[in-house]
């Protein structure tokens, strides 16, 4: 029984095993069936699509843990394809995104999402002209910005794209207009000339010219002549750099004193073949207008001017008091002339593609922008460029190719209303008659609308071209050469035919008037170069760069004016003019050598030592004074690599320094020769000549001394990233023309002035990770930069013609004024300090209050949000400075509007006032006073503001919904909001009567397949 009991035990203890083996082994068997039949010990081939949630990635690196010398690139489309075992791990990494670890674990199909990593910057590649180098090992001072900055953004000119968004970089626009150009100054101004200040532009390795293409007057509606960065698309753009300490431009020698900008294009990527496409549609407007009176203010103001004159009975011609124009009649005519609203369109192409040795890519672009002004008028710009890249079988050889065509057609109303549009008085009549006809109100009312007449027609074709070359002669050294070249040719005209005059005044096509300015440039460049780059031992790593640099650039310059022509239909033919006048027919070549070279020294991934060096030589000196050597020596410490940083809260640091001298040819060609010039004079059927300038042979480079020490800091792996620099500026040996007494027969000499100018200052850039999760990212950007420019010294300043320009330990954009002491209270004028006691006010002794109109500092502040598909960016730009109140023009109580906060004005003896007493012009001693207003610091305001530059919303649509092929709908706004206290039109464009940066929003839709 015993033996019995034992065995039914038994048998059911074994029962209950072998059904808990089978229980136990039915999920392995069930998920057994379900994977896909992958060996552990065998390859098997493992594909999927790497994105970011949005988009796909292409050029991931997929590798294998533990697996050495072994990974695969994700194609264009994100796609890759490998061979790993079942149990193996994905190591997935890209640039800009955190790294991702995948295991295997027996799937065959794996797609992958990354997530952005901010805090990987400091393993970017940077371009640094000649060479690149990791953002985290540079010792130079380079700001960047890449195609994800600048696709936000809905403008035409490349460097709107950097306002607000780098440290040490100062952008202003130079006008509303389309087509119009900007001012740049990186670390402020170093040369006494206002030309003088240009930084070198470098586009895919081929220098360009930035010289204007055009003169004033023949681009009348333009405050500056034509810039020829108009010509670039921003959309092709890949990545900008700015160059701008010593050990980072000294390498670009005398082209680089005033910084060098350098513009990569967008380049194919190996995969299979896409095409993408923008489309974008959108308006733009004036952002603010400036505060005028009103009719009712407006002929208060007129007829108390009138009474403070003695004046009882009107004159026949103040038709807007006399009763002959409408006293109750009210126009805006900021509103009407030009509150128009721009229509904007811009259509962006581009196939891509390419195998692991092959790449290309192909765009195109086509822009159209019309005007605020009355009129058709509208600014197009088309362009088509061109990349290819080749690298041979065994790695070898390379090749690389980049040429865009722009052309550029710009049709402008002759004259700028914007002058006129703040001017006009408010009762002015209307603008067209009964008939539909313009309305000269017989023949009192000057009708702005006349010069729609007049056209600024404008023509830019640019062409830019680089082919480089490079081949690998042994592991540790390759040899190549970059090819540029570029070929400009622009017209414009300015045309103001007889009909915009009073058709009462019969003036026939013999008084209508043209101008005609031709510009052509062309140049070409070779730069043959050796790179060695080799591991000395384990701890130390060298570089070395050596190359040199042969340009030319050839340039003519045709201005005409013409006048006397038979009939208006014939303006534009020179032939049918009577009177035909060259103002300008210059021929240049300019010619360019230099040798270059880096050495680059890494000991232990902590020390670094950067030297270059260069020496150039230039056609604009002359004989003994062509070739000048420039040099710069940086310095890094990456002391968060020391092993007492290891495992800290520091996740990154790095001290940097540099000094180095830099030089400055821009100066005009042949300006150190004796010139003549043509006198037009007819002697004997000889055309005269007249010398107009000195030969100099001792006319040689400017210098720039640059001395910088930044500190770069980052914490929480990064998340909170902070850059300090601190630099000094020293520019001397000035070019400038050096004042002759009049008894030599010229006005000046161009010499070399022992003249010194410094800029110091302080940037300051704050990256920031505020918030990161699996579907939301909120990062920051924060730059500040404050600059102190001063005139150091400046021998016999007081004995030249500059002595009311400029003061020694000012700085060199100033203003030497009046002080104004406000008004008196008895007489109502305004009273200035009488500097010297005798009491007379003249400009010689009493202007001698100076304003400083640099910024004393400025910056801006960057958000990116992201959720899931949605994308938001926007920018705050802000800047603090004084100007002049553009506002405050004219003479108040004359014919023309004026600022409404004139009726803060004096009006009987005992008055406390801003503004003094109104008067028609005929009060001798109040024009005197308002004429002295105008040269004094009562018009010098606060210009500071902040801005809302830049905001735009994306959403990326499921690529599921879309077969694979993206979508992102895109609304984009430029110059949205204004917080200013500034009591003109605009605060950050401050030349007077011209139009201000307009407010733009579009909207786009961006897909590829």
């Amino acid at each position: 029984m015993k033996n019995s009991s034992f065995y039914k035990r038994a048998s059911a203890l074994c029962y209950l095993i072998l059904i808990g083996i089978i229980l136990s082994s039915t999920p392995a068997l069930a998920n057994k069936k379900l994977r896909p039949q992958l060996s552990e010990r065998q390859q098997n081939q493992i594909s999927g699509t790497i994105t970011d949630g949005r988009a796909s990635l292409p050029g991931v690196t997929i590798a294998i843990k533990n697996r050495v010398n072994y990974a695969v690139l994700s194609d264009f489309d994100g796609k890759y394809s490998l061979l790993a075992k079942a149990n193996d791990t994905l190591v997935v990494s890209y640039i800009g995104y955190k790294t991702a670890i995948i295991p295997i674990n027996y799937r065959k199909n794996i797609h992958i999402q990354l997530q952005e990593d901010i805090t990987s910057l400091q393993e970017v590649r940077i371009n640094a002209g000649y060479y690149s180098v990791k953002e985290k090992e540079r010792t130079g001072s380079i700001a960047r910005i890449t195609a994800k900055d600048i696709e936000t953004q809905p403008v035409t000119n490349v460097l709107a794209t950097m306002q607000g968004r780098m440290a040490g970089v100062n952008i202003t626009q130079s006008s509303g207009i389309a087509g119009s150009g900007f001012d740049i100054k990186i670390r402020g101004q170093n040369s006494l000339r206002t030309d003088g200040n240009e930084p070198l532009y470098i586009i895919d390795g081929v220098p360009y010219a930035s010289d204007p293409i055009g003169v004033g007057y023949t681009a009348t509606v333009m405050p500056l002549p034509t810039s020829p960065l108009n010509n670039f698309n921003p959309g092709d753009i890949e990545s900008i750099e700015i160059l701008k300490d010593a050990d980072a431009t000294a390498i670009y020698g005398s082209r680089g004193a005033n910084g060098v900008v350098l513009l990569t294009t967008k380049k194919g990527k190996a995969g299979k073949t896409t095409f993408s496409a923008n489309l974008q549609r959108g308006t733009a407007q004036v952002t603010r207008f400036a505060d005028l009176m009103k009719t009712e203010q407006y002929l208060e103001m007129r007829k108390e001017a009138f009474a403070n004159d003695g004046v009882t009975n009107y004159p026949a011609n103040a038709y807007d008091v006399n009763g002959t124009w409408d006293p109750n009649r009210y126009t805006d005519w900021q509103k009407k002339l030009t509150g128009g609203t721009a229509q904007i369109t811009n259509v962006q192409t581009a196939i891509s593609g390419g195998s692991g040795l092959t790449q290309f890519l192909i765009s195109g672009n086509y822009g159209k922008e019309t005007t605020v002004f009355p009129g058709d008028f509208n600014y197009q710009k088309g362009n088509i460029r061109a990349n290819l890249n080749h690298t041979s079988q065994d790695k070898r050889f390379k090749t690389n190719f980049a040429a865009g065509y722009t052309l550029q057609d710009n049709d402008q109303p002759a004259k700028n209303y914007t002058g006129e549009s703040r001017t006009l008085a408010p009762n002015a009549p209307a603008l067209y008659d009964e008939e539909g006809k313009l309305n000269w109100e017989n023949g009192t009312f000057n009708n702005p609308l006349r010069n729609l007449q007049g056209k600024f027609l404008a023509k830019t074709y640019d062409l830019v071209a680089n082919l480089g070359l490079s081949y690998q002669l042994l592991p540790s050294l390759e040899i190549k050469s970059n090819f540029g070249f570029t070929d400009l040719k622009h017209q414009e005209s300015s045309s103001q035919p007889s009909t915009i005059y009073n058709p009462a005044w019969e003036i026939g096509p013999e008084y209508s008037l043209i101008s005609i300015g031709n510009t052509t440039r062309q140049s070409w460049i070779i730069e043959p170069q050796l790179h060695y780059k080799q591991n000395l031992n384990e701890d130390l790593a060298l570089d070395v760069v050596l190359g040199s640099t042969f340009q030319q650039q050839t340039a003519r310059q045709l201005v005409q004016r013409a006048s006397g022509f038979t009939s208006n239909s014939l303006i534009n033919n020179l032939a049918a003019a009577s009177d035909v006048t060259v103002d300008i027919d210059d021929n240049s070549v300019y010619k360019y050598q230099a040798f270059f070279g880096r050495v680059n020294l890494n000991w232990n991934k902590k020390y670094i030592l950067n030297l270059t060096g260069r020496r150039d030589g230039s056609s604009r000196f002359g004989p003994g004074k062509q070739f000048a050597a420039f040099g710069a020596v940086g310095a890094a410490w990456l002391f968060s690599e020391e092993n007492f940083f290891k495992n800290s809260v520091l996740s990154f640091g790095k001290l940097r320094a540099s000094y180095g001298i830099t030089g400055s040819d821009q100066i005009g060609n042949y300006q150190f020769l004796d010139t003549y010039s043509a006198t037009g004079g007819n002697y004997q059927g000889v055309i005269g000549l007249l010398p107009t300038r000195l030969f100099n042979p001792n006319f040689a480079w400017e210098t720039n001394r640059k001395l910088e020490v930044a500190l770069e800091t980052g914490v929480l792996k990064d998340r909170i990233f902070l850059t300090l620099a601190a630099f000094r500026n020293r520019s001397s040996n000035q070019l400038v023309g050096i004042p002759l007494p009049s008894t030599t027969g010229f006005t000046s000499i161009q010499a070399n002035l022992d003249a010194t100018v410094q800029n110091t200052g302080i940037e300051t850039t704050l990256r920031t990770l505020n918030l990161e999760t699996k579907n939301f990212t909120w990062s920051t950007n924060f730059n500040i930069s404050v600059l102190r420019n001063e005139l150091v010294s400046f021998p016999d300043l007081e004995g030249s013609t500059y002595r009311n320009q400029f003061v020694i330990g000012s700085p060199l954009n100033i203003q030497k004024m009046f002080h104004l002491e406000g008004v008196n209270p008895q007489t109502g004028l305004y009273q200035y300090k009488d500097v010297n006691g005798d009491g007379k006010i003249t400009a010689e002794a009493d202007q001698t209050t100076i304003v400083d109109l640099n910024p004393k500092f400025y910056g801006g502040l960057q958000n990116q949000i992201k959720y899931k598909n949605w994308q938001l960016d926007f920018l705050f730009q802000f800047v603090k400075q004084q100007n002049l109140n553009t506002a405050a023009a004219g003479f108040p109580g004359m014919l023309g509007n004026q600022a409404a906060a004139l009726s803060d004005h004096w009006q009987k003896p005992g008055d406390i006032a801003t503004y003094q007493r109104f008067t028609t012009g005929m009060d001798e001693d109040a024009v005197e006073a308002q004429i002295n207003y105008y040269s004094s610091d009562g018009v010098i305001t606060d210009a500071s503001f902040i801005r809302l530059k830049n905001i735009a919303l994306s959403y990326s649509l499921p690529k599921e919904w879309l077969k694979g092929a993206g979508c992102k709908i895109v609304v984009e706004g430029q110059n949205l909001l204004t917080f200013t206290h500034y009591k003109g039109a605009d605060p950050e464009f401050l030349i007077t009567n011209s139009l201000p940066p307009l407010k733009i929003i579009t909207t786009a839709i961006q897909f590829n397949f």
